[in-house]
């Protein structure tokens, strides 16, 4: 399960990353880091996988605790997967780097991904749409899309207010 508050523990980047599989080959934590995006920003820390983290991850962002938390979760490679709002706390490029990590990290498994970032599960193969505990929608996303439903209008603000439209009709506001 990786959730939101991501919790990290004091000791090297390469022990929370080695945690559910200790005897993980250097190799194969390699490989994970890279595949999540991590590669860039551990390099830089003072002593690599070496560096020692504080309780929780100080000193590291919310991305960064995130990107080491799906390192630690690939590396186990578990046959069932649950994304509890997984990128919420994170920034958007820092999500865009996830969600590349995030096709690989789904492929080949069963997932449940709660999420209210809607590229997070945009490309699930069942949404279910809940309001107030209720199931209102299910389907995939071009089905839901088609419907003009709920989904479709959280889709097309959530959206519209990253598009390159919107922000300059946002910017004229501004200028007026």
């Amino acid at each position: 399960m990786v959730s939101q508050d991501v919790f990290l523990f004091s000791g090297t980047v390469l022990e929370n990353i080695t945690y559910g599989k200790p005897d993980a080959t250097l190799e194969e934590v390699q490989e994970v880091i890279r595949i999540v995006s991590a590669d860039e920003f551990i390099a830089a820390l003072p002593d690599g996988l070496a560096t020692e983290l504080g309780e929780r991850g100080k000193g590291l962002s919310a991305g960064q605790r995130q990107m080491i938390s799906f390192a630690r979760t690939l590396l186990i490679d578990p046959k069932i997967l649950i994304l509890d709002e997984a990128t919420a706390a994170v920034d958007a490029y820092t999500e865009s780097k996830i969600q590349d990590a995030l096709e690989k990290l789904l492929a080949n498994r069963t997932s449940i991904v709660i999420a209210h970032r809607l590229t997070t599960i945009k490309n699930a193969d069942r949404i279910i749409v809940l309001e107030r505990g209720q199931i209102i929608e299910e389907g995939n996303h071009e089905s839901l899309m088609a419907k003009g439903g709920h989904y479709s209008k959280l889709y097309e603000t959530y959206f519209k207010h990253q598009s390159a439209e919107w922000l300059s009709e946002i910017s004229e506001v501004f200028t007026k």
